[in-house]
């Protein structure tokens, strides 16, 4: 693990893609600071700009830095969820603007996957997650799954857990407000 580490954060320093076992499915990222890495996501993916995609962040010291100020609410879903849970949060900064969406919000996850938590924590910055599937195409549970066009298009992938063949699922989705609102966008 210590090797693919290395690997992928040389190719996110330098402002590269890399394809990546997460939390859940198998994702393409960079450098969520990064304008020109989020831009090469987006056409990777063929996505349209307008449509925000997911941070990564290892710990609360992490997600703190990122948003404005996180909602109460947040805290309790966080420590309530089992599963992986994306919560999309008001007020996001210090982020490319390709990752804010139109209204100032980003989506961010906070892992707890081994891998992801170290790389992200060695990075020392956020880490773009979006599923390595075409925009609008089904996400690949595995990694034998994800087509050619998204593998020869990344800049490195990593080579760790690639035979796991587990039935995993996206993470769930939840909006919040910071007067104590929220809105399950996706289960």
């Amino acid at each position: 693990m210590d090797e693919e580490i290395k690997n992928a954060l040389e190719v996110l320093r330098k402002g590269g893609t890399i394809l990546y076992p997460t939390d859940t499915v198998w994702g393409i990222g960079c450098d969520a600071r990064n304008k020109d890495a989020v831009a090469k996501v987006f056409r990777i993916k063929q996505r349209a700009e307008y449509k925000s995609m997911v941070t990564l962040v290892c710990d609360h010291t992490m997600l703190n830095r990122y948003v404005k100020e996180v909602p109460e609410v947040a805290w309790d879903l966080l420590e309530a969820a089992d599963t992986p849970l994306t919560i999309i949060y008001p007020d996001a900064r210090m982020l490319a603007d390709n990752v804010i969406a139109a209204d100032g919000s980003v989506g961010i996850r906070l892992v707890k996957d081994e891998f992801c938590k170290n790389l992200i924590h060695k990075f020392g910055k956020p880490i773009v997650s979006t599923s390595a599937n075409i925009s609008g195409e089904a996400s690949p549970s595995s990694f034998n799954e994800i087509k050619l066009d998204i593998l020869n298009k990344v800049d490195y992938i990593v080579n760790w857990r690639q035979k796991e063949n587990n039935s995993v699922q996206p993470s769930t989705i939840i909006k919040v407000a910071m007067n104590g609102e929220f809105k399950i966008i996706r289960k």
